[in-house]
């Protein structure tokens, strides 16, 4: 059972366009909006964690990964700076 509200305001023009839809599915408000709302953020998380390649893409994509990384010297001043909450060992 749902025991969880969601709130939200709309114009009156949406409220009917989501019935009608809903209608036309067999289904009430609640869970035409849950289920449609579910599946977009199902497409936002795929879309952050899920892309597709063709083989060919997908063994430059790896070879990429495989690679050594490229010379980086801001990285590399980045990488020497100290962490002020760690003490400096020249220091000690």
């Amino acid at each position: 059972m749902r025991d969880t509200a969601i709130n939200l305001q709309a114009f009156p023009e949406q409220r009917d366009l989501i019935d009608h839809a809903a209608t036309l599915l067999g289904k009430n408000r609640s869970d035409f909006m849950l289920e449609a709302a579910c599946d977009k953020a199902k497409l936002v998380v795929l879309d952050q964690v899920f892309f597709d390649l063709d083989p060919e893409r997908f063994r430059q994509f790896t070879d990429m990964l495989d690679a050594p990384p490229a010379h980086n010297p801001g990285l590399e001043r980045l990488m020497a700076v100290n962490a002020v909450w760690k003490p400096d060992p020249s220091k000690t």
